[in-house]
């Protein structure tokens, strides 16, 4: 099976140095790595990669430290190390002109790595339901979450692992409305299972970049990019999340999925591939700004980059 050797360049981080991630590449063309989100792993991307793959790109997707096929060291759950893993990836195929599309918490390891590595190996670069740009309430962020929701979910992690489970899958996915119709029950199991798999340092460390403020990293987003987001997401809700970002970065091409839950990329599928093909097939361009950091943007989803769909 194929893995890259992470944490041997000197750039690893706080974590452990050669550990091993597995990782998937396929077909030819332009590079597009995926970077997955919490507890899932690479193969969370199989609804994106066939589209990718039919589209003429050649696809990579890896497994994050501790999930999946890689492997599961102690330390390294921050998103410095997280980033200096990708970039390992990124240098081991010594890939270029690449797209770096990140769902969840996946986007922070893409602005991570922007900002740390900078855009030499990178074309465009895509955030799917972000974690971005802070989610933590506070004085400077009075529209993020209340950090003692993600202190009552932590402590239920540690707890009762199981109870965690049925929770968040319930609330990535909204079951209550879309089992059976958009998403099926052996779908779920399976991604069930990815997460019961994940190491439980990897589950319990990653609160940490899922709090981390990535604030300062967003200046160095200096390629094309595309935010999408659901806009009925329960675990990083839009006003928390991609609205702010949208206004950090006005060049951006922005899409609402109208009612789309969290985990979209299985839910909403055919809306996320479409916008997501055509981004990265589109000239390597940025979109014209709709706003700027200081002002507010008009209303959410209209206008010439950005768009709806609704589920």
């Amino acid at each position: 099976m194929p893995y890259i050797r992470a944490g041997e360049d000197g750039n690893a981080g706080g974590g452990d140095t050669g550990i091993e991630l597995y990782y998937e590449d396929q077909g030819s063309g332009a590079p597009v790595v995926l970077i997955h989100g919490y507890l899932l792993n690479g193969r969370s991307w199989r609804r994106q990669t066939r589209a990718l793959l039919d589209a003429g790109f050649r696809v990579i997707a890896y497994d994050r430290r501790g999930y999946g096929r890689s492997a599961r060291p102690h330390s390294g759950h921050d998103a410095d190390t997280l980033a200096a893993d990708l970039h390992s990836v990124l240098t081991a195929l010594d890939l270029t002109d690449a797209a770096l599309v990140g769902f969840s918490m996946g986007t922070g390891e893409v602005a991570r790595y922007l900002s740390t590595y900078g855009s030499g190996r990178i074309a465009k670069a895509v955030f799917l339901a972000p974690v971005l740009p802070y989610l933590v309430q506070g004085p400077d962020n009075p529209e993020g979450v209340d950090r003692a929701e993600f202190e009552r979910a932590h402590a239920t992690l540690t707890q009762d692992r199981e109870a965690f489970l049925t929770t968040f899958f319930e609330d990535l996915y909204h079951l209550d409305e879309t089992l059976g119709s958009r998403i099926d029950e052996a779908d779920v199991q399976a991604h069930r299972a990815a997460a019961r798999s994940a190491s439980q340092r990897a589950a319990e460390g990653a609160i940490r970049p899922l709090l981390t403020d990535y604030r300062p990293d967003l200046p160095a987003v200096d390629v094309p990019a595309l935010i999408l987001h659901g806009t009925a997401d329960r675990i990083t809700p839009i006003a928390a999340s991609t609205r702010p970002l949208r206004r950090m970065l006005p060049h951006a091409r922005y899409v609402e999925i109208d009612g789309a839950p969290h985990g979209l990329l299985w839910t909403h599928t055919e809306e996320v591939n479409r916008h997501l093909v055509t981004f990265l097939t589109s000239p390597a361009a940025p979109a014209t700004p709709r706003a700027t950091a200081t002002n507010s943007p008009g209303p959410e989803g209209s206008g010439p980059t950005a768009g709806s769909a609704r589920g």
